[in-house]
């Protein structure tokens, strides 16, 4: 089961070298390095899924006002 994130950190390490520290509700702590290219990977991936469900959002708004439009 997976576990909820508390909270992160990321730190520069050096020259395009990041330290991702992720840290769960249970206070456990979990460190990644990654460069700046993986960073921006995972930028852009939370963007688009945030812009997705945005979308989706919208969209049901949209179905819910033809439905009482309908009424």
């Amino acid at each position: 089961m997976a576990k909820a994130l508390a909270q992160f950190t990321i730190t520069r390490t050096g020259e395009g070298e990041y330290a991702l520290h992720l840290e769960d509700e249970d206070g456990e702590t979990t460190e990644f390095t990654a460069d700046s290219e993986m960073i921006e990977e995972i930028m852009d991936t939370i963007e688009e899924q945030l812009e997705a469900e945005e979308e989706d959002l919208l969209a049901d708004e949209d179905e819910d006002e033809e439905v009482e439009e309908d009424d």
